[in-house]
C-alpha cells in the first residue's frame, strides 16, 4: 500500500480523533485554478524553503477531476519520507515521517469531483493534523522531526513519475510554523489576517501562473522565480541489443524445489493478458515481454517488439520504462487498437507502486511511445472493441484480490472503477473477447479459511453490451458483484473435493462458445506430492458445461500453455508439459497436443523441445495468432537465478529463439535444429 509499509507504535496508538465543530466554517472558494493534467506537476528545490523540521503548514485549495486514483497536492522527499499532502484510498492524508523508518498521518474526507474544498495539514514535532474547509478533523500523535527533507518540493505529484494530479488547485502556500486553528479557517474563508505572512516559506496562485511559469511568493524567498515544470520521467523510449527475459521467484519452499513457483517469467502470469498481437495490415505480431537489463537477472523492464513476417526478422526491442522493481506480476500487456495505435498497459502487483499506460506516437510503430495515464492496476486485461473504446478488466486490491472493470473511449479518459465479483478473498481471472461483440472472463476463488495459496471451484461470465450487463454462459442475468460461492456463475464445484485450480487459457469454438483450459492439484507446493497435476477441459455445449481431463499431466501448478481451436475436430495444446530439467518446478519441455473430439482425448504431437538446459515456461497465444509466430514463450533455471531467453513457435511446432545479443538494427531468430532439441540415446 502505498506510503503504508511501515506502521508505527504512534500511527496505532495515538489516533485520536479531534472533532472541529461544524463540518466546515464559512468558506470562500476560488472561481479558478491553475489546470493539472493528470501528466505533469511543477517543482523547486526544497532548500531554497529553509523548513523547520517541527514546525511546518501547508495548505491550498483543491478541485479534482475524480477522487478514485492516489492524487499529491504538495510532497517533499521519497515515499514515506519529509512529508506528503495527498488523496489516498478516500481520504485526504497529512503524513509525516517524524523518526527514521517510521512515519504517521492525519485524514479528513476526500472531497467530491468537481468540488472546490480547502484543506490544511500541520505538523509541530508533537502531532500531525490536518483541516477540512477550515475545521479540525484529525489529529494523531508523531512525535519527532521531519526526516528526509531534501531534493524538492513537488507541486501535483509526489515525484516526477507517480501520483499526477488531474484537476485543479490555487492559493497552495507553506509555512516554517504551525498556525493556529483561527488563522486557518482565516485561510479557508479568505479573511484578511496580518500573522499569515509570517514564517510563509511560499505561495503559488493563478494570478502568478502564466504558461508553465509559476512564480513564488513572496518574492523574498530565494526560490522566488520560475517553478521548474515537471514532466513524466517514465517512459525511456530507448533500444536495447538484445532479448533478455526476467528472473523470478516466488515463496520460498525450504526444500529440493526451492520456491513455490520460479524461472524466466518474461511472459507471465496466466492472468496478464494478451502479451502478442498479429495485425494482418502489416503483417507484423507485436509484443511485449518483462525483460531485464545487461548487467542484472531480474531488474524489470518493459520491453516492446515486433516479429516482421515478410522478413523474417525482429529489430532491437524498445525499453518502455524501467519499473524499478524484480517482480514480474508488473510484467505489461500489449493492445493494438483499430487505428494502428500500440497500447501497452504497465502492471502493479497490488497498490505499493503505479501502473501505467502507454501508447505509440505513430501506428505500427514501437519506437516511441508516450504516457497518456498514471494510476493502480494489478493483473491487466485490456480488450480494444472497434467504435467503442476499451473494456478494461483487471485485479484491483481492496484488500483481496476484487475483479473490477473500467471503460474508455480513447485509452486517456476512464470511467469509475466497478467491482464485477469480490468472493472471500478474491480471484484470478482469464479473459478474452468472444465472437458477436462479446467479453467473456473465467476464474477461480480464494476461501477465507485456508489462506491464499488455497484456490478453487470455477466461474465463468460474460457481458455483450460493453461490460453494462454480465450472464452466465447460459444466458442467466448475474447480480453484480458476485459475493457468493455459489452463484449461477459456477462451472465447476471443485472445493468438496480438495482440488485446487489454476486456470490456462480461455478461447471459443466454431460456434462462439466457451472453452477453459486449467489444472487441478491436491495442493500448491512444488514436487510429486501433489500430483497429479490434471490438465482439464471445461467446454460450454449450449446446455450444460462439458468436462474433461486426464491425457494431460504434468508436474508443476504452473505449467501453463495456450489451447487453439482451429476446427470442431481440430483441438491444440501448446505447453509445457514435459519434465524438464528441472523436474516439479516451473515449467518444462514444451510439447504439442491434439484433440479430434473436442477435448475429450489427447494426443502427443510432437516434443518441441528436449535436452533444454533450463525450463519453458507460460506459453502464450497471440490475439489473431498467424501459424508462423504461434505462441510465444520465455525459459529459465527453476531453482537458481539463471538467464532468461524469449521463444516463439510456428503452427507445426518449429521452435525459434529470439536473439540474446544483437549487432545490426535487425536480426533473424535463430531455429532450434532438430538435433539440439532431441536427448542423446542412453
Amino acid at each position: 500500500m502505498f506510503m503504508c509499509r511501515i506502521l508505527t507504535i504512534a500511527c496505532l496508538l495515538g489516533m485520536a480523533s479531534v472533532a472541529g465543530g461544524a463540518e466546515s466554517a464559512e468558506v470562500n472558494p476560488p472561481q479558478a485554478g491553475v489546470e493539472f493534467n493528470g501528466r505533469t506537476a511543477y517543482a523547486l528545490p526544497v532548500e531554497a524553503l529553509a523548513l523547520n523540521p517541527t514546525a511546518l503548514t501547508v495548505a491550498g485549495w483543491v478541485n479534482l477531476a475524480d477522487a478514485r486514483e492516489s492524487q499529491v497536492f504538495l510532497n517533499v522527499g521519497a515515499a514515506n519520507t519529509a512529508f506528503t499532502f495527498y488523496l489516498y484510498d478516500k481520504n485526504v492524508r497529512m503524513l509525516v515521517a517524524h523518526k527514521a523508518g517510521a512515519y504517521a498521518y492525519a485524514t479528513a474526507p476526500a472531497p467530491e469531483p468537481g468540488t472546490w474544498v480547502h484543506y490544511a495539514g500541520s505538523y509541530d514535532g508533537e502531532s500531525i493534523r490536518v483541516y477540512r474547509n477550515g475545521r479540525l478533523v484529525k489529529t494523531v500523535a508523531a512525535p519527532g522531526r521531519m526526516e528526509g527533507v531534501a531534493g524538492k518540493l513537488y507541486i501535483g505529484s509526489i515525484n516526477d513519475h507517480e501520483r499526477f494530479l488531474r484537476g485543479r488547485m490555487e492559493d497552495l502556500r507553506v509555512w516554517r510554523r504551525v498556525l493556529t486553528a483561527e488563522e486557518i479557517e482565516a485561510v479557508a474563508s479568505g479573511k484578511p489576517a496580518e500573522s499569515l505572512a509570517r514564517d510563509l516559506a511560499a505561495r503559488w496562485t493563478l494570478a502568478n501562473f502564466a504558461g508553465d511559469q509559476w512564480k513564488t511568493q513572496p518574492s523574498s524567498v530565494p526560490a522566488a522565480g520560475r517553478v521548474e515544470r515537471s514532466e513524466p520521467k517514465v517512459l525511456i523510449n530507448a533500444k536495447d541489443d538484445g532479448y533478455r527475459g526476467i528472473w523470478y521467484m516466488n515463496q520460498p519452499s525450504n526444500d529440493e524445489y526451492v520456491y513455490k513457483y520460479s524461472g524466466g517469467l518474461g511472459t507471465y502470469c496466466a492472468n496478464h493478458t494478451p502479451f502478442a498481437w498479429y495485425v494482418e495490415a502489416v503483417q507484423k505480431t507485436f509484443f511485449v515481454y518483462g525483460g531485464t537489463t545487461k548487467d542484472s537477472l531480474s531488474r524489470l523492464v518493459h520491453m516492446v517488439s515486433y516479429y516482421d513476417h515478410r522478413t523474417g526478422t525482429v529489430p532491437r526491442p524498445t525499453i518502455l520504462l524501467d519499473k524499478k522493481t524484480d517482480d514480474a506480476h508488473d510484467n505489461p500487456v500489449i493492445n493494438v487498437d483499430d487505428r494502428g495505435f500500440i497500447w501497452v498497459f504497465s502492471s502493479s502487483h497490488g497498490r505499493s507502486r503505479p501502473s501505467y499506460i502507454s501508447r505509440s506516437k505513430k501506428p505500427y510503430s514501437v519506437d516511441e511511445f508516450e504516457l497518456v495515464w498514471t494510476g493502480n492496476f494489478s493483473y491487466p486485461q485490456p480488450w480494444p472493441f472497434p467504435g467503442q473504446g476499451f473494456l478494461f478488466l483487471h485485479t484491483f486490491y481492496n484488500p483481496g484480490r476484487t475483479i473490477c472493470m473500467m471503460t474508455s473511449p480513447d485509452g486517456v479518459e476512464w470511467t469509475e472503477r466497478r467491482l464485477l465479483s469480490s468472493i472471500a478473498q478474491g480471484h484470478y481471472q482469464v479473459s478474452r473477447p468472444a465472437p458477436g461483440g462479446r467479453l467473456g472472463t473465467c476464474f477461480m476463488y480464494h476461501p477465507k479459511v485456508k489462506g491464499l495459496n488455497w484456490r478453487t471451484n470455477l466461474y465463468y461470465m460474460e457481458s455483450a453490451d460493453f461490460g453494462k450487463t454480465w450472464k452466465s454462459a447460459g444466458g442467466q442475468e448475474l447480480e453484480i458483484p458476485l459475493t457468493e460461492i455459489i452463484n449461477p456463475a459456477l462451472v465447476q464445484e471443485y472445493e468438496s473435493k480438495g482440488l485446487l485450480v489454476y486456470i490456462q487459457d480461455l478461447t471459443y469454438d466454431g460456434d462462439g462458445r466457451p472453452v477453459i483450459l486449467y489444472t487441478t492439484s491436491r495442493g500448491y507446493e512444488s514436487g510429486p506430492k501433489n500430483m497429479p497435476r490434471t490438465w482439464t477441459t471445461a467446454r460450454w455445449t449450449g446446455s450444460d458445461w462439458e468436462i474433461h481431463g486426464g491425457d494431460i499431466i504434468s508436474d508443476n501448478n504452473y505449467d501453463t500453455g495456450s489451447l487453439y481451436i482451429e476446427a470442431p475436430d481440430r483441438w491444440r495444446i501448446i505447453g509445457p508439459t514435459e519434465k524438464g530439467p528441472q523436474a516439479y518446478n516451473t515449467g518444462g519441455e514444451v510439447a504439442m497436443w491434439i484433440s479430434d473430439n473436442q477435448g475429450r482425448n489427447w494426443k502427443l504431437a510432437r516434443r518441441m523441445t528436449t535436452g533444454s538446459d533450463y525450463n519453458h515456461t507460460y506459453v502464450r497465444q497471440p490475439v489473431n495468432a498467424h501459424p508462423d509466430f504461434y505462441a510465444f514463450w520465455a525459459d529459465g533455471h527453476g531453482r537458481q537465478p539463471s538467464e532468461s531467453r524469449l521463444y516463439f513457435c510456428n503452427q507445426a511446432g518449429d521452435v525459434f529463439r529470439l536473439p540474446v545479443e544483437m549487432s545490426a538494427d535487425s536480426a533473424r531468430p535463430e531455429r532450434l535444429p532438430a538435433e539440439s532439441r532431441e536427448r542423446p540415446a542412453k
